[in-house]
Formats: structure tokens, sequence, C-alpha cells
């Protein structure tokens, strides 16, 4: 029993057995289950701190049956137990009168244990076995949004399990080219058609768990009917954690890298930025307008990964921590706005600004750090993918260009999306169905998640060298890091602040108390009388212009659903089948002689 008392196991064992024991309370203790989950949850973060913290040591137990944690696993670790804590804590609020909450708070729990085993695990066959866990909870998970997300379950199921499936391929072939399946001691050339196979299985699995295209599908659907903690932890932070640690794994440490295949990632993170940024843009729903822009966001991961360049790397793993802290924000504000108007469909919101002032603001800093607006987290991590593509260029072509301008177009259509969203939920207009004189702000277990992370958005951009890039980031990465171009967050901090409030000045010197009324200026365009611009419809042409209207049709028709292709292609084969199972014995005798006819000449050969 003594390798049971490890503390590499103690993060995987104490979720689990509280999991078990949150779903065996009787309904009436509901409640208390919520709060064990708060507690395990921040109890495994005191955990997990020492591997942090530690060294990169290794527990071998029995073989074929290794743990190991180092710089890379380490910190991935903490944030998903401190994300763990963080989504438990605003769950209290928001599933209190829910009357799932021991299955909840039982799968949220089994979720933190089987992510701690697969990031801990040194082993290919003990991260395959948690990481299909992990798939299992997802369903679990997605499926509690009742029978309106039972299909986006189902699907989410078949997609990474047939992802997952793939991963068992790449295993054995791994097995079967090395002899071994021991993480820490592979590192595989592809110069044969076997490797490229092996990089492509363990790549598609981190692409679906991840959400880049063109596995990305059950991501929006998941995003818009699971519950929004439920999307606040697993596609917004947990599954991108996991999904490329997975792909850096991959790139950095199992296989050795050429040039074919990193051109490959940037290919995948550069469509993956664009396409998702598109379909976001005209969104009426706030959860699935999130949920492209999760998919988005990976597109920058993946292309700092790609690069193969330090810089590049450690940007790609930057922006994969701070994606988790904003995006599981925005979707936390999400949840705020729900809870208190029981709609997130943009077209019934608006005004909340006033009544909802915290959940703004926090939304407000999230929104610009996504966006990649100075001086929040995201612009630091998207400016080192940024130098990662032009160092990568100086060796590899003039592709470079196009990524870059990718990259960078895919920043400006993120700002102006959530131009639109703080316009239509917060700014404009109320709609007829908010009634602000009954929204107040949620109670402190929803707030107080909130505000932390938008102070991490803040410190992790302004500090970003001190605190993020220093102790946790840079030292994951093999390679020392050279950054070409620096960015001096503190100066430039302290520059902007300078300039709002000279701006606040001049405003309040020149024009408080002058009101000029003007008519709406919508770039030229004429406006009738009676209709009224909201942030709603903005970017709605974009639908209309050639030959984007023909994607955004492809789009509507699941054109691009591989869930959906996959489903009419095996359902026409089936049919087929059909067709050929006549129920005539002579017609089925024929089958059999020529198939075996088939085997001869195979054997012969």
């Amino acid at each position: 029993m003594e390798i049971f008392q490890h503390p590499f196991l103690y993060p995987i064992l104490l979720p689990l057995a509280s999991g078990l024991l949150c779903l065996l309370l009787p309904k009436i203790l509901s409640r208390v289950s919520g709060w064990i989950a708060v507690i395990i949850s921040a109890f495994t973060v005191y955990l997990v701190w020492p591997l942090f913290m530690s060294e990169p040591q290794t527990l071998d137990l029995i073989a074929n049956f290794s743990f190991k944690v180092d710089k890379l696993s380490g910190f991935i670790l903490l944030a998903t137990t401190i994300f763990g804590f963080l989504i438990s804590l605003y769950s209290l609020g928001f599933m209190k009168k829910k009357i799932y909450q021991n299955k909840y708070f039982a799968y949220l729990l089994w979720t933190i244990a089987a992510a701690c085993g697969a990031l801990l695990a040194n082993e290919l066959i003990i991260l395959l076995s948690f990481w299909g866990f992990l798939g299992f909870t997802l369903y679990l998970m997605i499926a509690l949004g009742g029978a309106q997300a039972s299909s986006a379950a189902k699907k989410t199921f078949i997609i990474i399990g047939a992802t997952d499936s793939l991963l068992i391929l790449g295993i054995g072939l791994v097995w079967i080219i090395t002899g071994s399946t021991r993480m820490d001691g592979l590192a595989i050339p592809l110069n044969h058609p076997h490797t490229y196979i092996a990089f492509l299985t363990f790549a598609i699995a981190a692409f679906a768990k991840a959400g880049a295209m063109p596995f990305h599908t059950w991501v929006p659907d998941c995003g818009e009917k699971a519950p929004t903690p439920v999307t606040a932890f697993l596609p917004a932070s947990l599954d991108k954690l996991l999904g490329i640690y997975l792909l850096a794994r991959t790139a950095n440490d199992l296989f050795v890298m050429n040039w074919a295949m990193n051109t490959l990632l940037m290919v995948v993170g550069a469509t993956t930025v664009l396409l998702a940024v598109m379909m976001a843009l005209v969104q009426h729903d706030l959860k699935r307008l999130l949920s492209y822009h999760a998919v988005s966001q990976v597109g920058y991961m993946v292309l700092g990964i790609g690069t193969g360049i330090p810089i590049g790397i450690a940007g790609g793993l930057f922006h994969m921590l701070n994606h988790a802290v904003y995006k599981s924000c925005l979707f936390l504000c999400t949840g705020a706005v729900e809870t208190k108007t029981k709609t997130t469909d943009m077209d019934k919101l608006g005004g909340l600004a006033k009544v909802m002032p915290i959940t703004f603001i926090c939304c407000l800093i999230a929104s610009l750090s996504i966006a990649g607006i100075p001086p929040f987290n995201g612009f630091a991590s998207k400016w080192m993918v940024y130098q990662g593509i032009i160092d990568a260029g100086k060796s590899s072509g003039g592709l470079w260009i196009i990524w870059l301008a990718v990259a960078m177009l895919g920043s400006a259509l993120t700002l102006a999306s959530f131009v639109k969203v703080l316009h239509a939920t917060f700014l404009r207009k109320p709609s007829a169905e908010v009634k602000q004189n009954t929204i107040r702000e949620v109670g402190l277990s929803m707030t107080i998640p909130m505000i932390i992370l938008a102070v991490t958005c803040v410190l992790f951009g302004v500090l970003a060298y001190r605190l993020p890039l220093n102790h946790i980031i840079l030292p994951a990465v093999k390679d020392t890091v050279a950054f070409t171009g620096i960015w001096w967050a503190g100066p430039a901090t302290f520059l902007l602040l300078v300039g709002i409030i000279v701006g606040f000045v001049l405003y309040f010197l020149g024009n408080k108390g002058k009101v000029r009324m003007v008519s709406t200026y919508i770039g030229g365009e004429s406006l009738p009388a009676d209709e009224e611009v909201t942030g709603i419809d903005f970017y709605k042409t974009i639908q209309d212009i050639n030959p984007l209207n023909a994607l955004y049709k492809m789009a509507e028709k699941n054109f691009f659903d591989i869930y959906d292709v996959g489903t009419k292609f095996i359902f026409l084969f089936v049919e087929g089948l059909r067709h050929v199972h006549t129920g005539r014995l002579p017609w089925y005798l024929s089958w059999v002689v020529g198939g075996l006819l088939i085997l001869l000449i195979f054997l012969r050969s």
C-alpha cells in the first residue's frame, strides 16, 4: 500500500474518491457536494504546488507504470487544478437550484483527477487510459444540459472517441518502431511512412481535444448547450491545456520535427485562426460566439508550436495559458448574465453595464485580452507568436508572410467581434426582455472567480516577463528563448494610463455638460428613420460579400462539419450494404466465392 502514499498519486486519488462520495450523497445533501468539491479542489492545488516547484522527477512503480513531472507538465498541472478550484467555487452559485448538483460536482472532481493523471503520466498507455476517461467525463458533463444538450454530448463523444482510437493506433506504431511506450525516452525521427502516420495520429488527437480545425465542431455545440461552468472549464480551459500539452509533447519530445510537419502545423493554425473568427463574427448567441473564438485562439497556439523556434513555442504555450484565463473569464461573465436574464441571446440583452458593473468590467478586460490589446496578457503571448513566425521565416521561405498576415488579421477581427459583444450585451439600450429594475450582480461565489481571472489578465500582461514568462513558461521550453523584439510592458502601461488620464481631463474641461444631437452615422449608408442601430447586426453584411457568402451558406449546411459529413458517408455506406443484402441464397454464395478468390490472389502474391 506504500505506493499509494506517493505525492504523485494524491492529486489523482483524492479527487477521484471525493467525486464518488459526492455521487453517493442523498439529494437532500446536494449542497454539501458543492462544498466538498470546493474544499477538495483547493486542497488539490495545495498538493500540486510542491510538484510544480520541484525539479523534474520520475516515479517508477512497476513495469510500464511510470509517472513524471517536469517544468512543462508541472505548470499545466498547477493551472488545471487552479481552474478546477475556481470553477468549483463559481458553480456553488450557478448550480444552486439545479437538481443534478451531485452528479455535476462528482464529474467535475473526476475530470480534475483524470487530467492530473494524464499530465503526470510517463507511459503512453497510462496517458491513453486517463485521456479516454476524460472523454467519458466530458460526455457526462455536457449531457447535464438536458435534452437540448444530448445531441452535442453525442457529437462530442464520437469526435473525441474517434480521434482517441487514432491515438491508440499511434501508440501501437510507436511501440513497433521503438519497442517502448515510455515518453521520456522517445525522440523518433520522421523518416519513414510509419513515423509520419504515428505523428499524425498524435497530432489529430491533440487537435480534437484542443478544438483545432477540422475537428472543432463539437466546441460550438458544447458551448451553446452545455451548462456554462462546464464550458468555462472544459473547452475554454482544460481541454485547451491538455490538447496543446499533447501537441507540445508530440512535436518537442516524442518526435523530431522536420520542415514538412512544421508547415502542416502552421497551415492548420492559420486556417483555424481565420475561419473560426469569421464564423464568430456573425453569431447572435453569446455562448456560441465565445465558442468559435475558443476555436480561433487555438490557431495561435498551433502556429507558435509549428514554428519550431523556441520563442514561438514559448509564445504558443503562453497563449495557451492566457487563453484559459481570459476565455474562462468570458464564459463566467456570460454565466452571470445568463443567471440574471435567463438568456444568452444578444438580441434580448442590452444595458447591463449599469446594473452589473463588476461583470461588465471583468468582461471588458477579458475582451481586450483576447483581442490582443496592450497591455493585457493576450497581446504579450501573440507578440511572441509573431516573433516566432518571423524568425522561422528566415530559414523556411516566404510562407511566413502568410502566417503572420493571417494571425494579425485574426486579432483585428477578434477585436471587431468583441466590440459587438460589449455593445450588444452591456452598452446599448436595454431590449424589451431586460427588466433592469430586477437585475443585480451575482453572488460572491460567482463574482470572485471572475475578478481573479480579470486581475490575472492584467498582471500577466503588465508583468509578463517578471511573472509568467520567467517562472512558468520559459523554464518549460527546452532551448534558450531569444527575444528578437522587446515589449516593455511596464513603461508602455504607464504611458497608456497617462494618455487615458489626459484624455479624461481634456474631456471634462471642454465638453462636460454639453450634449450634441446628431444623426447616426453608419459609413455613408442610409438608415430608415424607425430603425435602431444595435451591435447585434454588426458585420452582418459580411455574409453578402462574394465569395464569403458561398462559404457561409456551406457552413450553414454543415459542409465543414467532419461529424456531419462522416455521418452522411456512413449512412450512405450502410444503405449500400442494405441493398446488397437481398436475402437470396445465390447472391450470398456469390459473395463468399468472390471473397475466397480475393483471399487466394493476395495469399499467392
